[in-house]
């Protein structure tokens, strides 16, 4: 496990790109994982899209040395709740509501919301929180809107996701408002489908690459 980190902008400072899994064979999470820590990039989120996810989650935790794994697409309190039991060290959500704010207060676990608009935003701050998703990043107005949001809201740093690519990902994290990026890129379908651990590896180095340049 990597080092401690108390809070969603600690996390966020220890890696720029977070890689965003969905991962359909428990098999696959464990190789996966030291892939991409192996490439750089420590901090992993988990989507609880498949049925497998938890227990992805528990393996990376249990077996992969440097990785900080964090549950994404979670909905409910008992999402955050069932992430929290297999080990998450936090939780990233599409959007938030009033009960999921509340649960996740109550949690103690870093909590990443996901926000488009405005009001969204003001809804998180309100709850306490500073560092939010900007999601669907490109759908939602991209990097433009990220620069209208930093005049309004200097204090909040985003992680955007939802459309970036490897070729986008050095202009996002160029704004001054971004702590990091989030992406699927970085495990392709078809890497994965023939378990090509070192292309992963180096689409991690070359991401890392980008986001220092």
């Amino acid at each position: 496990m990597t080092e401690q980190a108390t809070t969603m902008q600690e996390l966020l400072s220890l890696s720029p790109v977070i890689p965003v899994l969905s991962i359909k064979d428990a098999s696959q999470a464990v190789p996966l994982a030291r892939a991409l820590v192996s490439g750089g990039l420590k901090v992993i989120e988990v989507t609880l899209r498949t049925p497998c996810a938890l227990e992805a989650m528990r393996r990376i935790v249990d077996e992969v040395e440097g990785a900080c794994v964090g549950a994404g697409t979670v909905l409910t309190a008992k999402d955050l709740d069932l992430a929290q039991g297999a080990g998450a060290r936090f939780a990233v959500s599409p959007g938030a509501t009033p009960a999921l704010l509340a649960a996740a207060k109550s949690s103690g676990l870093p909590f990443l919301p996901g926000v488009a608009t405005p009001s969204e935003i003001m809804a998180a701050l309100e709850a306490g929180l500073d560092c939010l998703k900007f999601f669907p990043a490109e759908a939602a107005g991209g990097i433009a809107m990220l620069k209208a949001f930093s005049g309004p809201f200097p204090g909040v740093r985003f992680c955007p996701t939802g459309g970036i690519r490897e070729e986008t990902l050095a202009s996002y994290l160029a704004l001054g408002n971004v702590a990091a990026v989030g992406g699927t890129w970085l495990a392709p379908a078809d890497l994965l489908a023939n378990n090509e651990w070192g292309q992963i590896q180096v689409l991690a180095e070359r991401a890392v690459e980008k986001s220092q340049s």
